[in-house]
């Protein structure tokens, strides 16, 4: 397999949605006749499309043929890549899976069907429905595509996990960083495109003590229909709450005291609820909710829940871009810096102690590249010369479905050639990455000597960089 599919397998770690292919466990006394199977006594079969083993694993003809339309699915071309190369990836995932229960790695399943349901329900808003997305994917049941998306986020887990076990305590010194780079030649040094630095300020309607008021008391109206009346806790979930992501599971969640995943505040009612108990109504940031536990299973917890979020009357609405409208003119009149009018307007707590400086999710600097910004960022500021302050857009996230902001460029650096002092963050990555590809590589090198492995039929004519056919050297 190529370099470059090996950083896609290989460094997109800790993802779920790896495309990785369903598996099939073969028992020891069967690999070596892998390609035959016994009816009776006298009478042997052969089975079709096995490609290869690989330990306690098979990888199916057809497999590869999953691997295109997942790829073209997702909108990736794959007019340069061969079957080969896409079944070398396959080859590795089957190893890193293989090794993974080897090492005793245990994925969490609950954690992953949450995510699965959440997964489906994105893909099925997207599409206009999940019948549309069943036929989409040409499945006979809503339940298959489920099982199979679930094969597949366990399978991907499970190999992301191994490759972090592999290169989790890898890491790079100055030195290093230093060598990597003096060794490149000058003309082949990489360039890095052009950065902006982008601060921003927030404000977001107030929400009336009268709304909040209405959404408590309605809450605690479906608590007491549920306790008293035995009413459906799902169905009112179904029908009422405002949390996209558990809708169409009527709410549901699966909690894990050892992974902490939701809201702090809901973890902690969560974990002081007794099976078949409702809270009462709790505040997060995303609104306030009611919760119901269904089920404890040792460390898992399966909950349900309700969220509903007080509603923003018009005149706070247009009190907040009111208020956002002066203090961007104070900006454009100089009376006070962005900086400064981020730090006391601003009602983004993650951003205005910064000067309302926006940190890049990717690298956790200042740093946005231009040609990997968010594109509706990009076109918000595409416009702006430095330090030209933008006109209130108006926003909504997970949290906040209304709110407005404004923008503004801090800093500009054009497209240049690698420089160690200045863009020794990014050198740093590189070097970082070169290092754990070279694990990666050493690691499998190890493994596939250390592992059966059998590769069948026209495959065998593959011209793989990995050592799958044992040569030796």
């Amino acid at each position: 397999m190529n370099k470059s599919l090996s950083i896609i397998t290989g460094l997109s770690l800790l993802v779920f949605g790896q495309f990785s292919s369903a598996q099939e466990i073969i028992q020891d006394d069967i690999k070596e006749e892998i390609k035959e199977v016994k009816v009776d006594s006298t009478q042997l079969i052969k089975v079709d499309g096995v490609a290869a083993v690989v330990g306690d694993f098979v990888v199916l003809d057809s497999d590869i043929d999953k691997q295109f339309a997942q790829l073209e699915a997702s909108g990736v071309s794959t007019k340069d890549i061969t079957r080969c190369q896409l079944f070398g990836k396959l080859l590795e995932d089957k190893l890193y899976m293989h090794h993974a229960i080897l090492d005793s790695i245990e994925v969490n399943d609950a954690e992953i069907r949450s995510y699965v349901d959440q997964q489906l329900e994105g893909f099925a808003q997207q599409i206009g429905s999940m019948d549309k997305l069943v036929a989409y994917y040409n499945k006979s049941s809503e339940q298959e595509l489920r099982d199979e998306m679930y094969e597949l986020n366990k399978n991907g887990k499970m190999a992301s996990m191994m490759q972090q076990q592999i290169v989790d305590k890898i890491e790079v010194t100055p030195e290093e960083v230093r060598q990597f780079f003096n060794k490149i030649p000058e003309d082949e040094r990489p360039l890095f495109g052009t950065e902006l630095r982008v601060a921003q300020i927030v404000v977001i309607p107030e929400t009336t003590q009268e709304e909040i008021d209405k959404v408590i008391k309605r809450l605690r109206e479906f608590r007491a229909d549920v306790l008293d009346n035995g009413a459906s806790f799902t169905t009112k979930a179904v029908l009422y709450t405002e949390d996209p992501g558990s809708k169409r599971t009527g709410g549901k969640y699966t909690l894990n005291r050892k992974q902490p995943r939701m809201a702090k505040e809901f973890r902690e009612v969560a974990f002081s609820l007794e099976e078949g108990d409702v809270s009462e109504p709790f505040k997060t940031d995303f609104g306030y909710h009611i919760l119901y536990l269904e089920k404890i299973r040792g460390q898992e917890y399966d909950v349900r829940h309700i969220l509903l979020r007080p509603k923003m009357t018009e005149d706070a609405i247009a009190a907040a871009k009111e208020k956002l409208e002066k203090v961007r003119q104070s900006i454009v009149d100089g009376d006070i810096s962005f900086e400064a009018a981020a730090k006391e307007a601003s009602d983004e707590e993650e951003t205005k102690y910064d000067g309302g400086q926006l940190r890049n999710p990717e690298t956790q600097d200042y740093n946005f590249e231009l040609t990997k910004m968010d594109p509706e960022l990009y076109a918000q500021i595409q416009d702006l010369k430095d330090n030209e302050v933008s006109p209130v857009y108006k926003d909504q996230d997970r949290v906040n479905p209304i709110k407005f902001k404004i923008l503004t460029v801090t800093q500009r650096t054009d497209e240049h050639e690698a420089d160690f002092a200045k863009d020794y963050l990014k050198i740093k990555a590189l070097a970082l990455q070169e290092k754990q590809l070279d694990a990666i590589s050493d690691w499998q090198e190890e493994k596939i000597i250390d592992t059966y492995i059998k590769i069948n039929g026209e495959l065998r004519g593959c011209n793989f960089t990995s050592n799958w056919f044992k040569i030796k050297n």
